[in-house]
Protein backbone atom coordinates (compact mmCIF):
# COMPACT_ATOMS: atom_id res chain seq x y z
CA UNK A 1 0.00 0.00 0.00
CA UNK A 2 1.39 3.21 -0.89
CA UNK A 3 1.60 6.04 2.18
CA UNK A 4 1.73 9.66 1.56
CA UNK A 5 1.94 12.66 3.31
CA UNK A 6 -0.11 15.98 3.09
CA UNK A 7 0.87 18.78 4.99
CA UNK A 8 -1.95 21.47 5.28
CA UNK A 9 -5.72 20.37 6.05
CA UNK A 10 -7.01 23.38 3.47
CA UNK A 11 -9.42 22.41 0.39
CA UNK A 12 -6.17 21.57 -1.66
CA UNK A 13 -5.18 19.16 0.97
CA UNK A 14 -8.31 17.78 1.55
CA UNK A 15 -8.89 17.22 -2.15
CA UNK A 16 -5.70 15.73 -2.02
CA UNK A 17 -6.03 13.29 1.01
CA UNK A 18 -9.47 12.19 -0.30
CA UNK A 19 -8.26 11.11 -3.72
CA UNK A 20 -5.62 9.55 -2.63
CA UNK A 21 -7.51 7.77 0.07
CA UNK A 22 -10.15 6.51 -2.66
CA UNK A 23 -7.04 5.16 -4.80
CA UNK A 24 -6.02 3.00 -2.22
CA UNK A 25 -3.10 5.06 -0.03
CA UNK A 26 -2.40 5.48 3.36
CA UNK A 27 -2.45 9.09 3.89
CA UNK A 28 -1.72 11.08 6.98
CA UNK A 29 -2.98 15.21 7.41
CA UNK A 30 -0.51 17.51 8.85
CA UNK A 31 -2.94 20.52 10.09
CA UNK A 32 -0.87 23.57 12.03
CA UNK A 33 -3.75 24.82 12.90
CA UNK A 34 -6.86 23.61 15.46
CA UNK A 35 -9.26 23.41 12.75
CA UNK A 36 -9.00 21.98 9.36
CA UNK A 37 -9.88 24.23 6.21
CA UNK A 38 -7.22 27.08 5.63
CA UNK A 39 -9.07 29.83 4.06
CA UNK A 40 -12.03 28.20 3.41
CA UNK A 41 -12.85 28.31 7.37
CA UNK A 42 -16.09 29.38 8.68
CA UNK A 43 -15.69 31.61 11.42
CA UNK A 44 -17.98 30.57 14.39
CA UNK A 45 -20.17 32.21 16.46
CA UNK A 46 -23.26 34.66 15.37
CA UNK A 47 -21.75 36.12 11.77
CA UNK A 48 -20.98 33.16 10.04
CA UNK A 49 -17.96 34.76 7.44
CA UNK A 50 -15.44 33.47 5.69
CA UNK A 51 -11.84 34.57 5.04
CA UNK A 52 -13.15 37.12 2.53
CA UNK A 53 -15.83 36.27 0.06
CA UNK A 54 -16.22 32.89 -1.49
CA UNK A 55 -18.22 31.36 -4.33
CA UNK A 56 -17.85 28.23 -5.72
CA UNK A 57 -18.50 28.16 -9.42
CA UNK A 58 -20.32 25.38 -11.01
CA UNK A 59 -17.57 25.77 -14.22
CA UNK A 60 -14.96 23.49 -13.62
CA UNK A 61 -14.11 19.82 -12.34
CA UNK A 62 -14.15 20.43 -9.13
CA UNK A 63 -18.04 20.90 -9.06
CA UNK A 64 -18.60 17.65 -10.77
CA UNK A 65 -15.96 16.06 -8.24
CA UNK A 66 -17.75 17.16 -5.55
CA UNK A 67 -21.39 16.77 -6.39
CA UNK A 68 -20.41 12.94 -7.45
CA UNK A 69 -19.22 12.61 -3.99
CA UNK A 70 -22.25 14.39 -2.32
CA UNK A 71 -19.80 16.94 -0.88
CA UNK A 72 -21.79 20.52 -2.02
CA UNK A 73 -24.66 19.70 0.36
CA UNK A 74 -27.47 22.41 0.40
CA UNK A 75 -26.88 25.49 -1.69
CA UNK A 76 -28.22 29.09 -1.06
CA UNK A 77 -29.86 30.17 -3.96
CA UNK A 78 -29.84 33.85 -4.90
CA UNK A 79 -33.79 35.24 -5.07
CA UNK A 80 -33.99 36.27 -8.37
CA UNK A 81 -35.62 39.94 -6.62
CA UNK A 82 -32.11 40.28 -5.08
CA UNK A 83 -30.06 39.17 -8.26
CA UNK A 84 -31.70 42.40 -9.60
CA UNK A 85 -30.41 44.68 -6.95
CA UNK A 86 -26.56 44.11 -8.36
CA UNK A 87 -25.04 47.95 -8.93
CA UNK A 88 -21.98 49.49 -10.25
CA UNK A 89 -20.04 52.53 -8.81
CA UNK A 90 -19.76 54.24 -12.71
CA UNK A 91 -18.28 58.17 -12.74
CA UNK A 92 -19.04 58.45 -9.11
CA UNK A 93 -22.35 57.71 -9.12
CA UNK A 94 -24.56 53.76 -8.76
CA UNK A 95 -26.05 52.64 -11.69
CA UNK A 96 -27.82 49.60 -12.34
CA UNK A 97 -26.27 48.88 -15.22
CA UNK A 98 -22.34 48.94 -16.76
CA UNK A 99 -21.40 51.29 -19.51
CA UNK A 100 -22.34 50.14 -22.63
CA UNK A 101 -18.82 50.02 -24.10
CA UNK A 102 -17.66 47.54 -21.15
CA UNK A 103 -20.59 44.59 -22.77
CA UNK A 104 -18.59 44.82 -26.10
CA UNK A 105 -16.04 42.80 -24.25
CA UNK A 106 -18.50 40.03 -22.94
CA UNK A 107 -20.14 39.32 -26.46
CA UNK A 108 -19.98 35.54 -27.48
CA UNK A 109 -17.54 34.48 -30.25
CA UNK A 110 -15.57 37.83 -28.90
CA UNK A 111 -11.41 37.39 -29.83
CA UNK A 112 -9.69 35.39 -27.69
CA UNK A 113 -7.25 37.55 -25.66
CA UNK A 114 -3.57 36.94 -25.75
CA UNK A 115 -0.93 36.14 -23.18
CA UNK A 116 1.82 38.21 -24.14
CA UNK A 117 -0.46 41.71 -23.67
CA UNK A 118 -1.67 43.42 -20.83
CA UNK A 119 -5.74 43.23 -20.55
CA UNK A 120 -6.42 47.60 -20.57
CA UNK A 121 -4.22 47.22 -23.81
CA UNK A 122 -5.55 44.75 -25.74
CA UNK A 123 -9.15 45.74 -24.68
CA UNK A 124 -8.83 49.63 -25.19
CA UNK A 125 -8.65 48.35 -28.62
CA UNK A 126 -12.30 46.81 -28.35
CA UNK A 127 -14.41 48.69 -26.00
CA UNK A 128 -12.12 51.98 -25.83
CA UNK A 129 -10.31 52.91 -22.67
CA UNK A 130 -13.17 53.58 -20.37
CA UNK A 131 -15.00 50.40 -21.39
CA UNK A 132 -11.51 48.84 -20.81
CA UNK A 133 -11.03 49.90 -17.37
CA UNK A 134 -14.43 49.14 -16.07
CA UNK A 135 -13.95 45.58 -17.62
CA UNK A 136 -10.48 45.36 -15.54
CA UNK A 137 -12.15 46.82 -12.47
CA UNK A 138 -15.40 44.47 -12.70
CA UNK A 139 -12.60 41.46 -13.43
CA UNK A 140 -11.05 42.60 -9.76
CA UNK A 141 -14.19 40.29 -7.93
CA UNK A 142 -11.90 37.48 -9.33
CA UNK A 143 -9.04 38.65 -9.25
CA UNK A 144 -8.27 40.63 -5.54
CA UNK A 145 -5.23 42.77 -7.56
CA UNK A 146 -4.93 46.20 -7.60
CA UNK A 147 -4.36 47.11 -11.23
CA UNK A 148 -6.23 43.96 -13.27
CA UNK A 149 -5.57 45.87 -16.55
CA UNK A 150 -1.80 45.40 -16.46
CA UNK A 151 -2.01 41.59 -16.42
CA UNK A 152 -2.25 39.08 -18.82
CA UNK A 153 -5.25 40.09 -21.19
CA UNK A 154 -6.00 36.19 -21.56
CA UNK A 155 -5.62 35.70 -17.71
CA UNK A 156 -7.97 38.57 -17.07
CA UNK A 157 -10.26 37.23 -20.17
CA UNK A 158 -11.28 34.22 -18.79
CA UNK A 159 -12.16 35.32 -14.98
CA UNK A 160 -14.32 38.00 -17.24
CA UNK A 161 -16.15 35.51 -18.28
CA UNK A 162 -16.70 33.15 -15.98
CA UNK A 163 -18.00 36.09 -13.65
CA UNK A 164 -20.31 37.35 -15.72
CA UNK A 165 -21.61 33.81 -17.55
CA UNK A 166 -25.41 33.97 -17.54
CA UNK A 167 -26.76 31.42 -15.88
CA UNK A 168 -24.05 32.53 -13.17
CA UNK A 169 -21.34 30.06 -11.82
CA UNK A 170 -21.20 31.66 -8.77
CA UNK A 171 -23.03 29.34 -5.76
CA UNK A 172 -23.09 29.58 -2.15
CA UNK A 173 -23.00 26.37 0.13
CA UNK A 174 -25.46 26.85 2.62
CA UNK A 175 -23.74 28.11 6.17
CA UNK A 176 -20.36 29.24 4.58
CA UNK A 177 -17.63 26.86 3.19
CA UNK A 178 -17.46 26.00 6.79
CA UNK A 179 -19.80 22.94 6.20
CA UNK A 180 -18.38 21.90 2.63
CA UNK A 181 -14.94 21.33 4.61
CA UNK A 182 -16.70 19.61 6.72
CA UNK A 183 -17.95 17.62 4.77
CA UNK A 184 -15.00 16.51 3.13
CA UNK A 185 -12.99 15.61 6.10
CA UNK A 186 -16.01 13.42 7.38
CA UNK A 187 -15.31 11.77 3.67
CA UNK A 188 -11.44 12.04 4.53
CA UNK A 189 -11.93 10.41 8.20
CA UNK A 190 -14.99 7.52 6.57
CA UNK A 191 -11.92 6.76 4.07
CA UNK A 192 -9.24 5.78 6.76
CA UNK A 193 -7.18 9.56 6.36
CA UNK A 194 -5.18 10.17 9.60
CA UNK A 195 -5.75 14.00 10.37
CA UNK A 196 -3.35 15.45 13.06
CA UNK A 197 -4.28 19.17 14.01
CA UNK A 198 -2.24 21.25 15.71
CA UNK A 199 0.52 19.56 14.07
CA UNK A 200 3.17 22.03 12.48
CA UNK A 201 5.87 20.17 10.13
CA UNK A 202 9.16 21.50 10.09
CA UNK A 203 11.40 19.33 8.55
CA UNK A 204 9.64 17.32 5.19
CA UNK A 205 9.47 14.07 5.45
CA UNK A 206 11.26 11.48 3.52
CA UNK A 207 9.77 8.48 4.00
CA UNK A 208 6.75 8.60 1.85
CA UNK A 209 5.91 10.59 -0.61
CA UNK A 210 4.78 14.44 0.35
CA UNK A 211 2.08 16.90 -1.23
CA UNK A 212 2.79 20.23 0.67
CA UNK A 213 -0.90 21.84 0.31
CA UNK A 214 -0.03 25.07 2.24
CA UNK A 215 0.23 28.72 1.13
CA UNK A 216 3.19 29.37 -1.51
CA UNK A 217 5.17 31.24 1.33
CA UNK A 218 5.31 28.85 3.67
CA UNK A 219 5.65 26.05 1.19
CA UNK A 220 8.93 28.52 0.48
CA UNK A 221 9.88 28.43 4.16
CA UNK A 222 9.67 24.83 4.70
CA UNK A 223 11.01 23.60 1.43
CA UNK A 224 14.01 26.26 1.72
CA UNK A 225 13.12 27.02 -1.88
CA UNK A 226 13.60 30.58 -2.87
CA UNK A 227 11.84 29.91 -7.05
CA UNK A 228 8.75 29.36 -4.65
CA UNK A 229 7.54 32.99 -5.79
CA UNK A 230 4.85 34.07 -7.64
CA UNK A 231 2.53 37.40 -8.08
CA UNK A 232 -0.81 37.76 -6.04
CA UNK A 233 -2.93 40.26 -4.55
CA UNK A 234 -3.29 42.10 -1.80
CA UNK A 235 -6.57 43.03 -0.54
CA UNK A 236 -8.58 44.84 2.14
CA UNK A 237 -10.89 42.57 3.54
CA UNK A 238 -14.40 44.05 5.16
CA UNK A 239 -16.72 42.39 7.02
CA UNK A 240 -19.72 43.93 8.65
CA UNK A 241 -23.21 43.63 9.90
CA UNK A 242 -25.86 45.90 9.83
CA UNK A 243 -29.66 46.09 10.85
CA UNK A 244 -31.69 44.81 7.89
CA UNK A 245 -33.59 47.53 5.66
CA UNK A 246 -35.00 47.05 3.03
CA UNK A 247 -33.83 48.12 -0.68
CA UNK A 248 -30.18 47.87 0.08
CA UNK A 249 -28.11 46.33 -2.75
CA UNK A 250 -27.43 42.48 -2.93
CA UNK A 251 -23.46 43.72 -4.47
CA UNK A 252 -22.06 46.37 -5.87
CA UNK A 253 -19.01 46.23 -8.23
CA UNK A 254 -16.45 49.21 -8.42
CA UNK A 255 -15.68 50.01 -11.77
CA UNK A 256 -14.18 53.13 -11.00
CA UNK A 257 -11.18 51.59 -9.22
CA UNK A 258 -11.13 47.52 -7.97
CA UNK A 259 -13.16 47.00 -5.48
CA UNK A 260 -16.79 44.43 -4.41
CA UNK A 261 -19.18 44.75 -1.84
CA UNK A 262 -21.74 41.47 -1.44
CA UNK A 263 -24.75 40.96 1.41
CA UNK A 264 -24.54 37.10 1.50
CA UNK A 265 -27.54 36.84 3.94
CA UNK A 266 -29.35 38.14 0.33
CA UNK A 267 -28.79 34.18 0.00
CA UNK A 268 -28.39 32.81 3.20
CA UNK A 269 -29.91 34.42 6.45
CA UNK A 270 -28.40 31.93 8.38
CA UNK A 271 -25.08 33.69 8.65
CA UNK A 272 -26.41 36.67 10.68
CA UNK A 273 -28.91 36.65 13.58
CA UNK A 274 -32.08 37.56 12.48
CA UNK A 275 -33.07 41.21 11.78
CA UNK A 276 -29.61 42.05 10.58
CA UNK A 277 -27.28 41.23 7.23
CA UNK A 278 -24.26 40.61 6.74
CA UNK A 279 -21.81 42.28 3.89
CA UNK A 280 -18.11 40.86 3.01
CA UNK A 281 -16.26 42.73 0.86
CA UNK A 282 -12.75 43.17 -0.83
CA UNK A 283 -11.24 46.03 -1.66
CA UNK A 284 -7.14 45.14 -3.61
CA UNK A 285 -4.96 47.93 -2.80
CA UNK A 286 -1.33 48.96 -4.21
CA UNK A 287 1.87 47.80 -2.68
CA UNK A 288 2.03 51.78 -1.15
CA UNK A 289 -1.21 51.58 0.01
CA UNK A 290 -2.39 51.31 3.46
CA UNK A 291 -5.45 49.57 5.25
CA UNK A 292 -7.27 52.75 6.17
CA UNK A 293 -6.58 53.80 2.43
CA UNK A 294 -8.78 50.25 1.34
CA UNK A 295 -11.42 50.86 4.24
CA UNK A 296 -11.73 54.62 2.94
CA UNK A 297 -12.62 53.19 -0.57
CA UNK A 298 -15.14 50.41 0.72
CA UNK A 299 -16.94 53.09 3.16
CA UNK A 300 -17.54 55.48 -0.14
CA UNK A 301 -18.78 51.94 -1.51
CA UNK A 302 -21.08 51.65 1.35
CA UNK A 303 -22.27 55.32 1.52
CA UNK A 304 -23.77 55.05 -2.13
CA UNK A 305 -25.22 51.61 -1.80
CA UNK A 306 -26.35 51.18 2.17
CA UNK A 307 -28.19 54.20 2.86
CA UNK A 308 -27.66 55.33 7.13
CA UNK A 309 -25.21 52.36 6.99
CA UNK A 310 -23.20 53.83 9.92
CA UNK A 311 -26.36 54.13 12.47
CA UNK A 312 -27.35 50.35 11.63
CA UNK A 313 -23.73 48.98 11.92
CA UNK A 314 -24.10 46.32 14.84
CA UNK A 315 -20.70 44.51 13.99
CA UNK A 316 -17.23 45.17 12.01
CA UNK A 317 -13.86 44.50 11.32
CA UNK A 318 -11.18 44.64 9.08
CA UNK A 319 -7.84 42.59 7.98
CA UNK A 320 -5.35 42.70 4.67
CA UNK A 321 -4.69 39.90 2.97
CA UNK A 322 -0.68 39.98 1.58
CA UNK A 323 -0.14 37.15 -1.49
CA UNK A 324 -3.07 35.05 0.17
CA UNK A 325 -5.68 35.48 -3.06
CA UNK A 326 -4.14 33.05 -5.39
CA UNK A 327 -1.51 33.61 -8.55
CA UNK A 328 -1.82 36.42 -10.70
CA UNK A 329 -0.29 36.00 -14.36
CA UNK A 330 1.94 39.00 -15.81
CA UNK A 331 2.23 39.63 -19.22
CA UNK A 332 4.06 37.25 -21.40
CA UNK A 333 2.92 34.15 -18.04
CA UNK A 334 0.22 31.96 -17.62
CA UNK A 335 -0.15 28.57 -14.71
CA UNK A 336 2.00 26.91 -16.63
CA UNK A 337 4.80 29.50 -15.66
CA UNK A 338 4.11 28.86 -12.27
CA UNK A 339 6.25 26.89 -9.67
CA UNK A 340 5.54 23.29 -10.78
CA UNK A 341 3.67 20.69 -8.90
CA UNK A 342 6.23 18.34 -9.01
CA UNK A 343 9.35 19.19 -7.20
CA UNK A 344 11.34 16.14 -6.99
CA UNK A 345 12.77 13.61 -4.59
CA UNK A 346 8.80 12.36 -4.18
CA UNK A 347 8.09 16.55 -3.06
CA UNK A 348 4.64 18.04 -4.82
CA UNK A 349 2.87 20.91 -4.49
CA UNK A 350 -1.10 21.79 -4.40
CA UNK A 351 -2.50 25.07 -4.20
CA UNK A 352 -4.04 28.25 -5.76
CA UNK A 353 -0.51 29.72 -6.35
CA UNK A 354 0.92 26.67 -8.92
CA UNK A 355 1.12 25.67 -12.12
CA UNK A 356 -2.36 24.29 -12.53
CA UNK A 357 -5.27 25.50 -14.59
CA UNK A 358 -8.73 27.36 -13.54
CA UNK A 359 -10.16 29.77 -11.81
CA UNK A 360 -9.87 30.76 -8.00
CA UNK A 361 -10.69 27.32 -6.02
CA UNK A 362 -9.64 25.23 -9.17
CA UNK A 363 -6.62 25.98 -8.99
CA UNK A 364 -6.37 24.56 -5.56
CA UNK A 365 -8.10 21.71 -7.12
CA UNK A 366 -6.41 20.73 -9.89
CA UNK A 367 -3.07 20.74 -8.55
CA UNK A 368 -4.34 18.27 -5.43
CA UNK A 369 -5.19 15.50 -8.18
CA UNK A 370 -1.89 16.33 -10.21
CA UNK A 371 0.03 15.91 -6.96
CA UNK A 372 -1.58 12.72 -5.68
CA UNK A 373 -1.39 11.13 -9.70
CA UNK A 374 2.12 11.49 -9.10
CA UNK A 375 2.71 10.77 -6.05
CA UNK A 376 1.14 7.56 -7.19
CA UNK A 377 2.67 7.19 -10.32
CA UNK A 378 -1.20 6.90 -11.78
CA UNK A 379 -2.17 8.95 -14.92
CA UNK A 380 -3.65 12.35 -13.90
CA UNK A 381 -6.85 11.83 -16.80
CA UNK A 382 -7.59 8.56 -14.77
CA UNK A 383 -8.17 10.05 -11.21
CA UNK A 384 -9.97 12.67 -12.56
CA UNK A 385 -12.57 11.47 -14.23
CA UNK A 386 -12.66 8.93 -11.10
Amino acid sequence: MHRITVIGGGFAGLTAAITAAEAGAEVTVHEAHHTLGGRARTAEGPYRTNDGPHALYNGGPHWTWLRRRDLVGPLAPLPPLEAARLRFRHRGALRRTPPLAMLRLLRPGATRAPVDTDFLTWATGIAGEEGARAAAHYAAVALFHHDPGSLSAAFVQERLRRATRIPPEAHYPRGGWGGLIDRMAARAWNLGVRMETLSRVDTVPTDTPVIVATSLDSARRLLGDPSLTWPSGRTVLVDLALRTRRGDAFAVSDLDAPGWLERFTAQDRTLAPAGEQLIQGQIPIAPGESKTDGTARAEELLDLAFEGWRERLTWRRQAVANGRTGAVDLPGTSWRDRPAVDRGDGVHLAGDQVAAPGVLSEVSFNSALTAVSLALGRDALDLKRA
